[in-house]
């Protein structure tokens, strides 16, 4: 974990309520895929914690829905100003167990950190295909980015108005050797039930502090209790317990 200032170098909107953020600082710290930064916001008293869609060099990509007070604070600021960022937080995906042909899974603001894995799987030479769950077409962004990666992408749409009609489930098919996931918890409680693998799933948490010193996001597992900011997002599917989670 490293606090730095990274300045903006754009911010646009690429579907509804979803904006691309690039920035650029030093981002050294960043092991790999599935961590996540910290922006401190002018006049807000917590962090707000976002995933890493992506990495190059000393640019870094983040994606975030525009929901709240502060996501629509950041939704608003400029090229040149600067964001103060606990960079390089929680664990990360583990690249090293997924086999050959891995599937992606990933609904709305989850998808982001999927891009990031399933660029460096596609370095390590694997067979990616990644499933990207929304709602309705008008919440749809980066199925491009993800084919140009040379990803197979199947997209699910609640309403039907886009791809497969129904959930990320409803679109996954067997022959996959492993699967990373991230998405809402009804979404992964969903994609647990379903799969047929082992596989790692990414949470999302209300964070306190985001690097483990306020205990606010511990989870009980079979292991005893991680804290979601500093020993996850990352678990793997064995070591969950869902009725425990809260």
């Amino acid at each position: 974990m490293k606090d730095t200032r990274l300045t903006i170098i754009s911010n646009k909107k690429i579907a509804l309520n979803t904006f691309e953020m690039k920035l650029r600082g030093d981002l050294s710290d960043v092991k790999g895929p599935g961590q996540f930064v910290n922006f401190a916001l002018e006049g807000k008293y917590l962090r707000r914690p976002i995933s890493i869609c992506d990495v190059n060099g000393d640019e870094l990509t983040v994606i975030y829905k525009a929901v709240g007070q502060g996501t629509e604070q950041m939704s608003e600021m400029q090229p040149g100003q600067g964001m103060d960022t606990l960079v390089a937080l929680g664990n990360g995906y583990d690249t090293a167990k997924s086999g050959e042909r891995p599937v992606l899974i990933g609904g709305g603001a989850g998808i982001p950190p999927m891009y990031f894995l399933a660029r460096t799987l596609i370095s390590e030479g694997k067979d990616v295909s990644v499933i990207l769950g929304f709602n309705t077409k008008e919440e749809i962004f980066y199925v491009n980015e993800f084919e140009a990666l040379g990803c197979r992408v199947t997209v699910a749409t609640a309403d039907g108005s886009v791809g497969v009609k129904g959930f990320v489930t409803d679109a996954l098919k067997p022959g996959y050797t492993y699967f990373y996931t991230c998405g809402p918890e009804p979404m992964l409680r969903a994609v647990y039930a379903r799969t047929e693998t082992s596989g790692q799933f990414s949470f999302e948490e209300r964070m306190g502090c985001g690097f483990g010193a306020c205990m606010g996001c511990s989870c009980r597992t079979v292991t005893g209790y991680k804290r979601i900011c500093k020993d996850g997002p990352v678990l793997e599917k064995e070591e969950i317990l869902w009725t425990e989670r809260r």
